[in-house]
């Protein structure tokens, strides 16, 4: 395959599992984008232990994440992991991060995708997320996929600083 295919196949499927060697770019993606958001407080995923090793937390029966590259560079992920302190059939919508300069052209809606199809096909019936009342654009992805909104949070994530929850029937 000439190097012309390689770059339209690698552009056409910016998509994949995410690999051991991706942990320090997703980490980097993470702390970005709350830092963007304001989300540095205590109670924000910023804080979650695992932000550094997201392969190894995701690399266990019931979960599932992905990147997205642009020209071969990682600039997202997302991924779906069983609730904790939520009923076997509920997942969650976890570390779901996209830089900004990235937005706007379907990778995030991809990751949205790819998500859900796993969480399907691991056997999940409902999914749960976890947001903030200003971050407005992910919050319109959300309803738009089917997303409702609901008043109070579900399961027990640690992230006592969200404010918005939503659930979707699978």
């Amino acid at each position: 395959m000439s190097s012309k295919s390689m770059a339209s196949t690698r552009s056409a499927t910016p998509l994949r599992p995410m690999q051991k060697t991706d942990n320090p770019a997703i980490a980097a993606i993470i702390r970005c984008v709350l830092t963007e958001f304001g989300c540095t407080a205590p109670g924000f995923a910023i804080h979650d232990p695992e932000v550094d090793f997201i392969f190894e937390t995701y690399d266990r029966a019931g979960c599932a994440y992905f990147v997205v590259e642009h020209e071969g560079v990682v600039v997202g992920g997302s991924g779906v992991a069983p609730l904790k302190g939520g009923d076997a059939d509920i997942c969650e919508l976890q570390k779901n991060y996209l830089l900004p300069d990235y937005r706007g052209n379907g990778y995030g809606l991809m990751l949205f995708k790819s998500c859900m199809e796993a969480a399907k096909a691991l056997g999940y019936k409902r999914c749960y997320l976890e947001t903030l009342e200003h971050m407005t654009a992910a919050r319109k992805i959300y309803e738009r996929e089917g997303f409702e909104q609901i008043k109070e949070p579900m399961g027990n994530t640690g992230h006592f600083a969200c404010n918005c929850w939503y659930v979707k029937e699978l």
